[in-house]
């Protein structure tokens, strides 16, 4: 891997998920444990806004980790592939999955390099991904390819973390006017920026509910309905509906 801000934070923490035996990331911090590998946190979005009988709909998880919500939609009937950058997450996914006898298409895969796919989907699902993806560069590379990969009618359901006002960012830095959460860094860190008289890199981005909606119009799509805790909670359709 070419060393991006992204990549040593869910490389390492997937590899302390396979060696001690977890489920999920939210294991790694004590008061989040799940209860199992069922209890996943977008379980009850997934099941609100879904058809409960997938019925061979195909769906992309991109973001994937262990693949929770790529198996309990496999399990309902829907046809998945599910994605993730880091390759300990897809071997956990693809043992969590032949162990509940699912099918479900696994693949290592960086969505900031979607390569070129003529796939389409009725759903592209992000459960807590978006966060992560912190640049415009990014954010722009990860949303032109959902727009490229689903149907005119499918759904872009989206679980992210937004801006909260409560929250303590400690020694990080938010940017209210970009939604950026900055870390302190060394020069040479990937993507580090010298700014505010030190060197940070890009770790989250926490958009309230206005800007997040905004952005995904930007890219070519309409919010039908944003709630949940924050706002976080979305389904999204093409705005321009056209042959492909």
């Amino acid at each position: 891997m070419s060393g991006r801000y992204y990549e040593a934070e869910h490389l390492d923490a997937y590899r302390r998920l396979r060696r001690e035996g977890l489920n999920h990331w939210n294991d790694l911090h004590p008061g989040e444990r799940s209860v199992g590998y069922g209890d996943f946190q977008a379980r009850a979005f997934l099941d609100r806004v879904l058809p409960s009988a997938g019925e061979g709909r195909r769906v992309l998880e991109y973001g994937c980790g262990t693949g929770a919500a790529a198996c309990h939609l496999a399990a309902r009937g829907y046809r998945v592939d599910a994605v993730d950058l880091v390759p300990d997450a897809i071997a956990m996914a693809r043992q969590f999955a032949a162990g509940r006898d699912l099918d479900v298409r696994f693949a290592v895969q960086d969505i900031c390099r979607w390569p070129e796919s003529d796939d389409h989907f009725d759903y592209v699902v992000d459960c807590f991904c978006l966060q992560s993806i912190v640049t415009d560069e990014d954010r722009s590379a990860v949303l032109a390819g959902v727009r490229d990969r689903l149907r005119i009618d499918g759904r872009y359901l989206i679980m992210t973390a937004m801006y909260d006002p409560d929250r303590d960012y400690g020694t990080d830095e938010y940017d209210p006017g970009t939604g950026m959460v900055w870390v302190p860094a060394e020069p040479s860190a990937p993507d580090a920026v010298e700014r505010a008289g030190g060197w940070w890199t890009p770790h989250r981005r926490h958009l309230a509910p206005d800007d997040l909606r905004r952005e995904l119009e930007r890219y070519g799509f309409t919010v039908l309905e944003q709630a949940g805790h924050l706002g976080g909670e979305l389904v999204c359709e093409l705005a321009a509906q056209g042959d492909r």
